[in-house]
């Protein structure tokens, strides 16, 4: 009897996607080891894999074109927008070839986060698409005017194909979208013990002066570094391979796969358990792992990406947090790390059990 086979087809936006999306195939592998897994996207396959719990195969497809950014914050529309005609034009070409390829491959469930392009996929292919998210692209290019108005609508006609969306939480309504299932967080867990990393990376400052700095796959430009002077008895963690020597920054850098020389892979969810906070940029899955492990979070505002406010209110009302102004941080002032962060506002949690009840949901469809 066929192994059933599992297509994953993930938006090719940043990293943020290929993480949540590889933690609940990970959560599948775990649960349900005879289900194969295939990874449809053009993230790194170092990133994959160091979420991933066993084997998996990689398909390099590019499925959407999500933003087209210079940095984390740093978006160009125009760009963008020539992407996504072009994308329109050769959309059903893919479509056809790629279903193609999942018959051959006996793929019995398309889960998407969240190319449009899935949805048609599966279809033809003659499976269900299902898809997990906390917002639609038509939700971040509907405000950009009237020029992108044809691609929200070709956007939507797709998500209300959608055979079921999982929900994330700091999620729109996403209202094209005819059945859905609100789940709870997803993301990685910390792999390796306290005293394994302190060693390895010489932390020593206590976990209320050490700070954590994750901006994303894409970084930021320009980190102010240089107030960090300021705060001698703090150590600030950063993966920014840009970063200056200083006594107090502490740059992880992970080397090729497959070297001798460390045979592990760092990820900034490996380093949460030692900070007392993680500083970044509004981002589902950064903003996720922290909340599952219940670290302070400080977020810079970022006025033209519709996803953000809905991050940022997210935290506001459920998570210990601090929101500073994009202006404040860039000219250098690091003053809000003498500040406690404020307190959620509401009592109730998050649930933190996104990954299994996805998972849970795939097994049981593909198994029955």
């Amino acid at each position: 009897m066929p192994r059933p086979v599992l297509y994953v087809a993930i938006t090719n936006h940043g990293f943020g996607h290929a993480t949540r999306a590889a933690s609940v195939a990970a959560t599948v592998q775990t649960l349900c080891p005879e289900i194969d897994i295939i990874l449809a996207t053009t993230a790194p396959d170092w990133l994959l894999e160091s979420y991933m719990a066993g084997p998996y195969k990689l398909r390099s497809r590019a499925f959407d074109v999500g933003v087209i950014q210079a940095d984390s914050l740093t978006m160009d529309k125009s760009a963008t927008l020539t992407a996504l005609q072009t994308l329109q034009t050769k959309a059903t070409d893919l479509v056809v070839a790629e279903a193609e390829f999942l018959n051959s491959a006996g793929v019995g469930l398309v889960l998407g986060d969240i190319p449009p392009l899935a949805v048609p996929l599966a279809h033809r292919a003659g499976v269900p698409c299902w898809m997990m998210s906390n917002f639609g692209w038509d939700f971040i290019y509907q405000p950009w005017g009237d020029e992108f108005a044809a691609v929200v609508d070709w956007i939507q006609g797709h998500f209300s194909q959608c055979d079921h969306l999982f929900r994330l939480p700091f999620h729109e309504s996403m209202a094209a979208f005819p059945h859905v299932t609100d789940v709870g967080l997803t993301g990685g867990s910390p792999r390796y013990g306290e005293d394994h990393l302190r060693s390895r990376w010489d932390i020593t400052a206590p976990v209320e002066k050490t700070v954590l700095l994750t901006f994303g796959g894409l970084g930021l430009a320009q980190i102010p570094y240089a107030g960090l002077s300021t705060f001698p008895d703090w150590q600030f963690i950063t993966f920014d391979l840009q970063a200056p020597p200083l006594a107090n920054v502490r740059q992880i850098q992970n080397v090729p796969l497959g070297s001798d020389l460390d045979p592990r892979s760092y990820r900034p969810v490996d380093l949460m358990p030692l900070c007392g906070r993680v500083v970044s940029k509004p981002g589902f899955s950064t903003f996720s792992e922290a909340c599952r492990l219940g670290i302070p979070l400080v977020t810079i505002t970022r006025d033209d990406f519709a996803e953000s406010p809905l991050l940022i209110s997210g935290i506001q009302a459920h998570h210990p947090h601090q929101v500073l102004c994009a202006e404040t941080f860039f000219a250098g002032d690091w003053s809000f790390l003498q500040a406690t962060p404020t307190p959620p506002q509401s009592e109730i949690p998050l649930d933190r059990e996104g990954n299994s009840a996805i998972a849970q949901a795939i097994i049981e469809f593909l198994l029955t």
